[in-house]
């Protein structure tokens, strides 16, 4: 009786409300022209470059000293006449293609040693080792022994290549082997795989991010010691490349076209960074959900 005698809940009388955009807003627009161009990584890195140029510019015209800090507008015509009319394509070629040779060999010598740690103790021993004595040591100071042993010449700018290359690229990519998860080395092994088939297979493709920054690691390190093995010693008789084109206009006097050397140094590691390993990065890592 006493529940029978509560009086029943109130009903609410149901009603709709129209939203209309004037009330939220706009939920999807276009995006501006300017939002879709600063949304390219290109452009925000070239916008960059702009800033530092004009700031460059500003600052040699405030300095007013041509001899310690010219112009950029000044540079970049000593760059146009050493490249058009002057030896710095012929400079530049010669340093590309040394690096080329030592950073070739060094990634096959790291190939071979990475492979070998990874497929037997005494080759893990072995590069644990090797890389423990060797990666501290400045290639730089190998140039000595590698004039007595090779001569000026090439042959001893390949050997302080390989070496500045070698250690950096094979302890980043034994490092990316041994993060590989226990999953993946267990199906590799299920399905038969051993020895170079093993890290073809299974072992690269898991650890290439380590891997590709050891390649970055090694291209940046093949072409410092490079320039500064120039700087110091030359190369084949006043035939070498753009450090001793740098080092020839230092003693001249030309700091604009010292600059120029060095701005061609500067635009040769942008292009190898911002197209050919970002392409790499694009077909490899990024397509693979392995990076963001």
């Amino acid at each position: 009786m006493a529940d029978a005698a509560k009086p029943a809940p109130p009903v609410r009388a149901e009603y709709e409300v129209a939203v209309g955009e004037a009330q939220f807003g706009e939920v999807e627009r276009p995006l501006s022209a300017w939002e879709r161009l600063t949304n390219v990584t290109w452009v925000r890195r070239a916008f960059i470059v702009a800033m530092l140029a004009l700031a460059w510019e500003i600052y040699a015209r405030f300095l007013d000293n041509p001899l310690m800090f010219p112009a950029f507008s000044e540079v970049c015509g000593a760059f146009y006449d050493a490249f058009v009319k002057g030896p710095l394509l012929g400079r530049m070629a010669t340093t590309i293609q040394v690096l080329l040779t030592g950073y070739a060999t060094g990634l096959a010598l790291a190939a071979v040693m990475t492979t070998l740690a990874v497929s037997t103790r005494i080759g893990n021993d072995l590069l644990a080792t090797l890389t423990a004595m060797f990666n501290p040591l400045p290639a730089i100071a190998l140039l000595p022994l590698a004039l007595l042993w090779f001569g000026l010449g090439i042959p001893s700018l390949v050997f302080v290549i390989v070496h500045s290359v070698l250690w950096a690229v094979a302890l980043n990519t034994h490092t990316g082997f041994r993060s590989v998860s226990e999953t993946l080395r267990m199906a590799g092994q299920n399905y038969g795989l051993t020895g170079v088939r093993y890290v073809i297979a299974i072992l690269i493709p898991a650890a290439f991010p380590s891997i590709l920054a050891g390649l970055k690691i090694g291209w940046a390190f093949a072409w410092r010691t490079l320039i500064a093995a120039e700087l110091v010693f030359g190369v084949s008789a006043r035939s070498g490349g753009l450090g001793w084109y740098i080092f020839e206009n230092r003693n001249l006097l030309e700091t604009a076209n010292v600059f120029a050397g060095l701005l061609t140094v500067i635009v040769i590691g942008l292009f190898v960074e911002g197209v050919i390993f970002r392409a790499i990065e694009a077909k490899t890592v990024r397509r693979w959900g392995m990076q963001r």
